[in-house]
């Protein structure tokens, strides 16, 4: 039975927004009940975004939670702010590249991928989101690969589906990439 609550939270510019949007698209490929929730400052890039990212077999009663079985972190003022709000057992994955003072809880899953490292030395930045996007389905599968695709296809303008097998690439290199840390 699927019922994920996630939250996804970063800077603006990191493509926080987009991850959760492709990954709602896919849910909705699978035939899942979706949420998709954004929040952002009025400063667009370098200020404070997060999206919270429902995906059920059953309805979804309300968009609005406060606590979240997933927290996809990828800068420290975010880490601050979320993972208290991890539920127990719950799953935490961040890029340690935007973190100064990891995460400490030990009753939660706490994974790290390094998707900005990753990015930058291969020249990929535009698709650091999926990269980190591949760590947290190797690790939680709640869609598939090819529903990932179909996602893609669903939220990138046609002008930009040149860029889908880039993105899947990242997707694959993330699952690669992640690591558990406790």
């Amino acid at each position: 039975m699927i019922n994920e609550e996630i939250i996804i939270a970063g800077f603006g510019g990191q493509g926080v927004l987009s991850m959760g949007k492709i990954l709602a698209y896919s849910g909705l490929m699978q035939n899942l009940e979706v949420s998709w929730m954004p929040s952002y400052g009025p400063e667009m890039r370098g200020g404070t975004a997060n999206v919270t990212v429902i995906l059920s077999e059953e309805r979804i009663s309300s968009p609005i939670i406060t606590t979240f079985d997933t927290a996809i972190i990828l800068n420290q003022q975010s880490l601050d702010k979320f993972e208290e709000t991890v539920k127990p057992g719950g799953l935490l994955i961040y890029d340690p590249s935007g973190i100064t003072n990891p995460p400490t809880r030990k009753d939660i899953r706490i994974y790290s991928v390094e998707a900005s490292k990753a990015a930058n030395e291969r020249n990929m930045h535009k698709i650091f989101n999926m990269i980190v996007l591949g760590g947290f389905l190797k690790v939680n599968p709640v869609v598939s690969l090819d529903n990932i695709e179909a996602g893609l296809k669903k939220s990138l303008p046609e002008r930009h589906h040149k860029l889908i097998p880039a993105n899947l690439e990242g997707v694959k290199l993330g699952g690669e990439l992640i690591k558990k840390e406790n």
